[in-house]
């Protein structure tokens, strides 16, 4: 099946109860059970079944079952947000001394976690680029994983994730991804070598801007070496399954970031339009981009389809010919920044990304506030840059707003 047939025909997609086309919410927090004894399998997982959700839930298992298929991966689990996803994925085979090397261009959210992380002994290795050069050269014996963004954001790097996977593999280390602004529309990290993908799926798999929640998806195929993944070691008996199974026993059921059975029911009504959605946001995109770098007063357009991006190849190779959903440019100061952003008419200053709507946001003075002039310099953020995640509003209205904004700020 195609990707759109997939979302609403594919495997993950059951029968569900009553003939339903979309799966009930078990708003529950407990399960009864017809004895003591199927408690206790169930408890000590030799028992398929559900006891608390925080630990599962058949909702949310239903979201899991369906995101593990688009991602091509072994099982997918979900947590309550896409931070509380990036956290469990890598604290599940870290511990104190060990390292992680990770790409720069972060989002500011996963760098502020990633500052925490040296309370815990972790440290984390940043590159300036994500190249199997760079990977080769920053690794030690104490590194665990190699770490990145399949599209930066606000950076907007693509990574070579074959390139990347191969070198870290050499190394017998797994590559982690955050897909959240690729999605598995534009892109499956899995078959291209990568072992671990996160998303944060309160963004474009959502869409409607109306759930937060993140999602883990394990490859299933990592041949671990539990001497030197000492994190895993009680697992050791599960092989390759043991990063999984430690997540969902220990980790994820531990750390208590479970999602909401609400949210994920929301989740997978938004996501059967992800392919409809990702093809008209990534057309707008391109589109916008592309008039934008026309316009006066606006410099430095963004885009990794734009002649001007050094990731165009990679990203019509990698990406389908496509570039995603979001773009900067710069104006010349934050004043303008401001201005321009106060002028917009039909895009909403938000946080967000992957809404329907089209959100609009200076990341300097927010989703960066709390990093350094180097971590945003290397994240591509400056107090002129403007960071705008297309929806799927018609193109010629965007382009309408963007050009009496420029106006407005000449």
């Amino acid at each position: 099946m195609e990707f759109n047939t997939r979302l609403l025909h594919g495997r993950a997609v059951q029968k569900y109860a009553f003939n339903a086309t979309v799966p009930q919410i078990s708003q529950s927090t407990a399960f009864s059970f017809s004895s003591a004894e199927e408690q206790e399998a169930v408890f000590n997982h030799r028992a398929l079944g559900y006891a608390y959700t925080r630990v599962a839930n058949p909702t949310v298992a239903a979201f899991e079952q369906r995101m593990a298929e688009l991602d091509t991966g072994q099982a997918s689990i979900a947590c309550s947000s896409g931070m509380a996803a990036v956290t469990a994925s890598v604290l599940n085979i870290m511990t104190a001394g060990d390292e992680l090397i990770a790409g720069s261009g972060l989002y500011g959210g996963t760098i502020d976690l990633f500052r925490d992380l040296k309370i815990f002994g972790i440290k984390v290795v940043y590159l300036t680029e994500m190249t199997p050069e760079k990977v080769e050269e920053a690794i030690t014996d104490r590194t665990r994983a190699v770490y990145g963004e399949v599209i930066g954001n606000p950076g907007l790097g693509v990574m070579d994730i074959k390139a990347i996977a191969d070198k870290a593999h050499e190394h017998g280390l797994p590559l982690i991804v955050d897909a959240t602004t690729a999605t598995p529309y534009l892109v499956q990290p899995i078959k291209l070598g990568a072992d671990i993908v996160v998303h944060s799926t309160s963004k474009y798999v959502n869409g409607g801007g109306n759930s937060v929640s993140g999602v883990i998806t394990y490859s299933g195929k990592f041949k671990w070496d539990f001497d030197r993944f000492t994190a895993l070691k009680e697992f050791r008996k599960y092989g390759p399954l043991a990063y999984m199974i430690r997540l969902r026993t220990d980790i994820c059921e531990n750390l208590g970031g479970c999602l909401s059975p609400f949210n994920a029911f929301m989740n997978m009504v938004g996501m059967e339009t992800l392919g409809l959605r990702m093809e008209r946001i990534c057309s707008n995109a391109y589109a916008l981009a592309q008039a934008l770098s026309k316009m006066p007063g606006v410099e430095s357009v963004n885009y990794p389809l734009l002649d001007t991006s050094p990731f165009k190849g990679l990203a019509e190779r990698e990406l389908k010919c496509r570039g995603g959903g979001i773009l900067t440019f710069r104006v010349g100061s934050k004043e303008r920044a401001f201005k321009f952003i106060n002028s917009l008419k039909y895009v909403i200053t938000a946080s967000n990304i992957g809404d329907v709507r089209t959100l609009a946001i200076h990341p300097e003075s927010t989703l960066y506030i709390n990093s350094n002039e180097e971590e945003k310099e290397s994240a591509g953020v400056y107090k002129d840059l403007i960071r705008v995640t297309v929806g799927i509003e018609d193109i010629g209205d965007l382009i309408s707003d963007f050009t009496e904004a420029a106006r407005c700020t000449e």
